[in-house]
């Protein structure tokens, strides 16, 4: 096995500090539950501001930690090799620094950070020679779905160039946690993120970005009190990826539910569909040129969780795996959004410096449902009209 970030040896396990044991580390604990299990990682510290949260650990892992509300505690800790940030967003980027500058591997849930300067730093923090490594949520790019597409999209080209695409993800807003609707949040960052890293990573680059955006609903009820929205909560955003493709991201706190495909992709071969969410795919569909009628691929694995970046950042600690979710992929994501606030907020186009390379997939090793028995169980074929 190859040497890990820093020069380190690979590990047998992972020491993990979790930071933030909010909404979200409920989810991840089912998976650090998983790895603990395998004998992967094991739990060394835990924090929150909040320190009744810190029973919380024993109910969700079956095991209690060393606590403590200050982040500082865990990050600099001679015991923990990784850092799970999971606090509110605006404290990501600092959380997230604080802790490579301690010489930890972190995994910082979406964004990595509000402000594009931070995350910039962030960047280069994670680039230096010999530094630890930096996944930043959201994972989309892992799901089997996801790759099947990239394979099918971006390797074997078979539905030609994409010229156009739209996606969407929203709901009708989270009934916790101000910072949502006042500083620092928003259903773009919380939500349109997952969007957006799933079509740059099968259209590449985004060069313009222009939107429309407003508060919907002026009010809302958070955490038992009534309080005004500041935030924009409806979102419409346009990515123009050069050579006349574009595409169009709908997302905000002001849909109560939807039957549409997380993305569709046309192209001059053909199209493309992710059924269900980017985060949670229910499989995928096609409709190419040559062929009548779609054909249905059924989900090759109902169980992937969208938390699979800690898996990942596991493996590639212990087993030596190639990185697949790279900071510079989010950094771009998040100059998109904060350019799309700009676009909305002045009424006009945005221009986006940074560019992104190729997912680093190894294409030999995506599974891809083409033809045979297991064709005959998981297409359905539905002929148009």
């Amino acid at each position: 096995m190859s040497k890990r970030a820093g020069g380190e040896e690979p590990r047998s396990k992972v020491r993990l500090g979790v930071i933030g044991l909010g909404s979200v580390f409920e989810p991840y604990a089912a998976l650090v539950r998983d790895l603990m299990h395998e004998g992967r990682v094991e739990l060394a510290a835990t924090c929150d501001v909040a320190s009744d949260r810190a029973a919380r650990v024993r109910r969700f892992l079956g095991q209690d930690a060393p606590f403590s509300t200050d982040y500082r505690d865990v990050v600099e800790r001679d015991d923990v090799d990784a850092v799970l940030v999971l606090t509110a967003m605006p404290s990501h980027g600092e959380i997230a620094a604080a802790a490579l500058d301690a010489g930890k591997h972190v995994l910082v849930e979406k964004p990595m950070s509000i402000h594009l300067e931070e995350a910039a730093e962030l960047v280069a923090k994670a680039a230096a020679a010999g530094s630890p490594l930096l996944v930043c949520a959201p994972h989309v790019v892992l799901s089997p779905t996801y790759r099947a597409l990239w394979k099918r999209i971006v390797d074997d080209a078979e539905i030609g160039t994409i010229l156009t695409a739209r996606a969407r993800y929203g709901w009708s807003g989270p009934t916790w946690g101000r910072w949502y609707y006042e500083t620092g949040g928003g259903p773009l960052f919380d939500l349109g993120v997952y969007n957006i890293t799933s079509l740059t990573g099968l259209m590449g680059s985004v060069l313009r970005v222009a939107a429309l955006a407003g508060t919907a609903v002026a009010e809302r009820q958070v955490d038992g009190e009534v309080i005004e929205v500041q935030n924009f909560d409806n979102y419409q955003v346009l990515l123009d990826f050069g050579e006349g493709r574009l595409a169009a991201v709908t997302t905000g706190f002001t849909m109560s539910d939807y039957r549409s495909p997380a993305f569709e992709l046309y192209g001059d071969l053909g199209v493309a569909q992710m059924l269900g969410d980017d985060w949670a795919p229910q499989g995928y569909e096609m409709s190419l040129a040559d062929t009548a009628g779609w054909t249905i691929y059924g989900e090759a694995d109902a169980a992937w969780p969208w938390t699979a970046g800690l898996r990942h950042l596991v493996d590639c600690l212990i087993d030596g795996d190639d990185l697949l979710i790279r900071p510079e992929h989010a950094y771009h994501c998040l100059e998109i959004m904060v350019a799309a606030e700009a676009a909305a907020a002045t009424g006009e186009a945005q221009t986006i410096s940074s560019r992104i390379d190729p997912l680093p997939y190894d294409p030999d090793s995506i599974y891809v449902q083409r033809s045979g028995k297991l064709d005959h169980d998981h297409r359905i074929r539905r002929h148009r009209d």
